[in-house]
């Protein structure tokens, strides 16, 4: 059963916060907690919503849904403890205040044609959105970024 999995979802015996960690890690580039909470805040939108799997694993090692090879590939030491301290703070309830209920997000800078995508926020090297009907979104170009707005709270 679990090499069945591990083919499926590259995520078979690794805890939530590993894979939050690769998430984090190899979506936001290490380029800022802003951009690893953001990360983190769109799989637990994806976790709690009951349109995709249930566990964090689950999420983040679905296929064509983030980095290639997201679960194998190797995490360079030097960025950890930060990746380690944000993952962590995030599977306590951290989320980054301009999310909301964000499920996607893409590089920044790059631009899609579609008219569904509404934009909440900027940050860390990657644009996150909303899906809505076209007449519901206010926000359909990316925002300037922002950084600076998570950080050590107790969680």
């Amino acid at each position: 059963m679990c090499l069945a999995l591990t083919a499926l979802l590259g995520a078979c015996g690794r805890s939530p916060q590993e894979c939050m960690e690769r998430a984090m890690y190899f979506e936001s580039n290490r380029s800022s907690r802003d951009g690893m909470v953001a990360v983190g805040s769109v799989v637990m939108n994806r976790v709690e919503s009951g349109q995709y799997p249930k566990s964090v694993c689950g999420v983040v090692g679905q296929r064509f849904q983030f980095a290639p090879r997201i679960m194998s590939r190797r995490m360079d030491s030097r960025s950890l403890p930060l990746v380690r301290e944000t993952a962590r703070s995030v599977l306590k309830g951290e989320r980054h205040p301009m999310i909301g209920d964000a499920m996607f997000f893409h590089t920044a800078g790059h631009r899609f044609p579609y008219d569904n995508m509404h934009y909440v926020l900027v940050t860390g090297g990657n644009a996150f959105y909303e899906r809505r009907p076209s007449a519901l979104v206010t926000q359909p170009v990316p925002p300037q970024p922002m950084e600076g707005l998570t950080g050590w709270r107790g969680w």
